[in-house]
């Protein structure tokens, strides 16, 4: 018998958005981050967004805090080296730490491991440290009271494969109330190194859901989370390999009847989309033009290419733009102005302009972060499932002050 574990709308964040403001201002001290363990009180925030590490080692002779990327808000991925304080205590307050959720490590007499004071998240290929910075100028990912969603893990088997996967579920307030109402899909897609847990845990998407769905932005949708990796039963990833060669056949051949079998889904092409970021952002742009049977709908955060040629890029399929406009409800791309991947997106973006591709043009500041992709879930969400009425098709520049 088939099966699935529900998880009640959850969210690391312990915040509230109205009183973020009022609780982070007025403690001098600070608090405690909200991806600190429950129980310790470091990593702790200051008012101005420092922060404070502290860890415990004894036998240490050096120790050190540092961001894992070398665009993490947290000083890039340059040291902070730690005082002892006290006998095998040492401490450390950083500059001020750039709102939004970044992945650290500790170093200990030049070993990099997890700090046991912080919740770990899956990225960078392991479980690792995470620092949640909250932002008082935001709170469409916060934890409201509103309608929740669930978020439900289903195991499967995979024909593809030959292996049991994992997909996190979002289904939107009131699936179980309502046994007759079918609902459209989206397909949203990690980053590399990451996993089917990390638009939950990272990314917020049900709390960002959520939160549309209750001020009527969006319509309510599933959101289906998988592993972006797989291979062939008896297939090696070789050098240059990430392992995710068989990934578009998962979802093709495997994910989405698997879906559409086990949830009350809509299944025209108009009711499905497909996105992602960074890696995720190329897969879902080659899965989903190159399925347009599937999907009509796709969107890139963080992603691109400079070297795109419409003639030939995703089989041709934008060859034709009249053609191509007239299949795809929604083409969305987007990315921050500091990544590094940049460039390769907005080249993409203008040569679709030029040549009249539709499609939704986002850029904001920030880089290849977390932030950024939040951001980009609550622009692209709510314009899904509309068909081709409104400003979907509306070559935009938004977001660009935030």
């Amino acid at each position: 018998m088939s099966f699935h574990i529900r998880l009640a709308a959850f969210c690391i964040l312990t915040m509230l958005a109205g009183s973020a403001g009022l609780a982070w201002g007025q403690a001098p001290e600070g608090q405690p981050a909200p991806s600190t363990v429950r129980g310790k009180q470091y990593p702790r925030i200051l008012a101005d967004r420092r922060v404070i590490f502290r860890v415990n080692a004894p036998s240490a002779k050096q120790v050190a805090v540092a961001g894992r990327a070398a665009d993490s808000g947290m000083n890039g991925n340059r040291p902070y080296e730690m005082e002892e304080i006290e006998k095998g205590v040492w401490q450390v307050t950083t500059d001020p730490v750039r709102p939004g959720f970044q992945y650290y490590e500790l170093i200990i007499d030049g070993l990099r491991t997890n700090d046991p004071a912080s919740q770990t998240f899956f990225g960078w290929a392991q479980p690792t440290s995470g620092l949640e910075v909250p932002d008082e100028a935001l709170d469409f990912y916060a934890e409201k009271d509103v309608p929740r969603g669930e978020v439900r893990i289903r195991p499967y088997l995979s024909k593809t494969t030959g292996q049991f996967r994992r997909a996190y579920v979002y289904t939107p307030p009131g699936y179980d109330k309502d046994t007759e109402a079918r609902y459209p899909v989206l397909y949203l897609q990690h980053g590399s190194g990451e996993n089917e847990t990390s638009w939950t845990w990272q990314g917020k998407a049900n709390l960002i859901l959520d939160n549309l769905i209750a001020e009527r932005k969006a319509v309510p949708m599933l959101v289906v989370m998988d592993q972006g990796y797989g291979t062939k039963p008896g297939q090696e990833a070789g050098a240059g390999s990430r392992g995710n060669e068989a990934f578009e056949e998962v979802v093709i051949h495997d994910l989405i009847p698997l879906v559409d079998g086990t949830y009350r889904t809509r299944t025209t092409r108009h009711d499905r989309a497909i996105a992602g970021l960074s890696m995720g952002a190329g897969q879902a742009l080659r899965i989903g033009l190159g399925h347009l049977d599937k999907f009509a709908t796709v969107g890139s955060f963080s992603g691109g290419s400079e070297n795109f040629d419409r003639s030939t890029s995703y089989g041709g399929v934008m060859a034709d733009a009249t053609a191509f406009n007239s299949k795809l409800d929604l083409l969305w791309i987007g990315c921050g102005t500091e990544d590094r991947l940049y460039n390769g997106a907005k080249a993409l973006h203008e040569t679709l302009q030029a040549v009249g591709v539709e499609h939704v043009w986002f850029e904001l500041p920030g880089s290849h972060e977390w932030q950024v992709w939040r951001k980009h879930l609550h622009d692209f969400a709510p314009r899904l499932f509309r068909g081709r009425s409104g400003d979907s098709h509306r070559t935009a520049v938004s977001e660009r002050n935030r």
